[in-house]
């Protein structure tokens, strides 16, 4: 790094701490270019690169006016190494969602009168439908239909606000509810026009 770059982030990091706005739109320009593909490119394409790029940019920023930073002139790594802990979060919370849909629920089915009745196929249309959310939209929907969770209690798994979550969630409905829609929509294999 030169130290015309060095000064510029320097500079940056006293902007910010000063409360200047425009410092603070700045940060969020230089590396939010540099935070999302890097994330794309290790989640595979995920939609869940978005997010980390904006929770990046939000993480730096309220460390940053918290002056939890020692070397301004080194931000970029400092920034950065927020995106890798954010990312490498989303890949075991991944995983962990995926163990959450290979495990049987913690309480029985049947215990949800509603549940209780749907038959095979419905299961297997529901089982369907929830595979093709993204892996954090799934995981709320499973923390909060069959952990009976809150928003603020899935908020530390999933590495977001409970705001956020909130608003997942509803999207997620949402989601899951079209895909169940579209897939009972769909010809079966067996079937002949």
């Amino acid at each position: 790094m030169s130290d015309d770059d060095a000064a510029f982030w320097a500079s940056l990091v006293r902007r910010i701490q000063q409360g200047d706005r425009e410092a603070e739109t700045e940060l969020a320009r230089q590396f939010y270019v540099r935070v999302r593909p890097m994330a794309s490119v290790q989640l595979h394409w995920s939609d869940a690169a978005v997010d980390i790029a904006q929770e990046t940019i939000v993480q730096a920023l309220e460390a940053l006016r918290a002056g939890k930073i020692r070397e301004p002139e080194k931000l970029p790594a400092f920034v950065l190494g927020i995106a890798r802990n954010l990312i490498n979060n989303h890949k075991r919370k991944e995983a962990q969602s995926r163990e959450i849909l290979e495990r049987p629920p913690a309480r029985p089915v049947e215990a949800n009168p509603d549940v209780a009745r749907l038959d095979g196929q419905q299961r297997a249309l529901v089982r369907a439908a929830l595979a093709r959310l993204g892996s954090v939209d799934r995981q709320i929907l499973l923390l909060t239909l069959v952990e009976d969770r809150t928003p603020r209690e899935i908020a530390p798994i999933v590495g977001l606000t409970p705001e956020v979550v909130r608003t997942r969630k509803s999207r997620a409905i949402k989601a899951l509810a079209d895909e169940i829609e579209a897939l009972t929509r769909m010809p079966r294999p067996d079937h002949v026009p």
